[in-house]
């Protein structure tokens, strides 16, 4: 089984810079040699899920009439990602300004650009109506994540990678199967962890190199634990562990399962640097689970 996931969300050029350490307010300081790559929740979630986690892969975004939504489309199409539902805005492709500390953590600030011009309509809606998974996350209007909710088929999942935090209606919270979170947006959304069981059946929290912890009504919690790997830029691990999570999803894998598959291609990205160009191929993510 394949598996079908649509992925509703962002993309952006990245712009991207190493410094010896985050700027201070008011401060300016002297990073090394500019990178210019494809990036973007959405579309690292995509690439991730086709590239890395093998299923059908759709995504459904907004780009601009631009040269950086042309570098996008080469990325998304050269990991077997379906675009033909990617609308051109006339508004600039959105694009990410990263700062990359020698440690590999990274700063991000976007300007969503085209990203505020993602629609779920008739085209749109008929896809995500195909699908095993839907994907989506906080780059984009709250809106378009509830209409892609509200067209999924019965029995598909609903995932929100709720990022960046924010106050999500409860409209959305009704809709969701699956919330991906980080410490921060966990907390940020109710405090605790465990408290989000009340508002969806199961969570996912991830917890960067020490891998995640995956929570379900009902169930004790399942630790997964984190893979020691060399890290060079941990930009875009999160968005490649989403897309991996929601293949193995689709491909009928249990959620730890899936979870101990989506920690794998986390960790490996984080050896490469960029964001979609880190994402592992499968064979890649096998050789680090065997």
């Amino acid at each position: 089984m394949t598996g079908r996931v649509v992925v509703v969300g962002s993309a952006n050029v990245d712009l991207a810079v190493d410094v010896p350490r985050p700027p201070k307010a008011g401060e300016t300081v002297l990073g090394g040699r500019l990178r210019r790559s494809p990036g973007g929740k959405g579309a690292n979630q995509a690439v991730a899920a086709a590239l890395a986690g093998g299923a059908d892969t759709t995504f459904v975004g907004a780009l601009g009439e631009d040269e950086a939504a042309d570098l996008l489309l080469v990325s998304l199409g050269g990991a077997g990602v379906r675009t033909d539902l990617v609308d051109r805005a006339d508004a600039p492709t959105g694009t990410a300004f990263i700062t990359v500390a020698p440690d590999g953590e990274n700063a991000i600030v976007v300007a969503p650009g085209a990203n505020e011009h993602v629609k779920v309509v008739a085209a749109q809606a008929e896809r995500i109506a195909e699908a095993d998974v839907v994907l989506a996350q906080l780059e984009i209007p709250l809106d378009v994540v509830a209409a892609a909710a509200a067209v999924r088929k019965p029995g598909a999942r609903m995932i929100l990678n709720a990022a960046p935090s924010r106050e999500l209606p409860d409209s959305l919270w009704d809709a969701l199967d699956l919330l991906v979170v980080n410490e921060h947006e966990a907390a940020d959304l109710a405090g605790e962890p465990e408290k989000l069981l009340k508002r969806v059946p199961a969570v996912v929290v991830t917890l960067g190199g020490e891998g995640c912890v995956v929570l379900r009504r009902d169930h004790e919690p399942v630790r997964i634990p984190g893979i020691p790997v060399d890290v060079v830029d941990t930009t875009g691990a999160g968005d490649t562990f989403c897309g991996v999570l929601a293949a193995a999803l689709a491909r009928g894998e249990d959620l730890p399962d899936a979870a101990k598959r989506a920690v794998a291609a986390g960790a490996f990205a984080v050896t490469r640097p960029g964001a979609q160009a880190a994402v592992p191929t499968e064979d890649e993510v096998a050789g680090m689970t065997s």
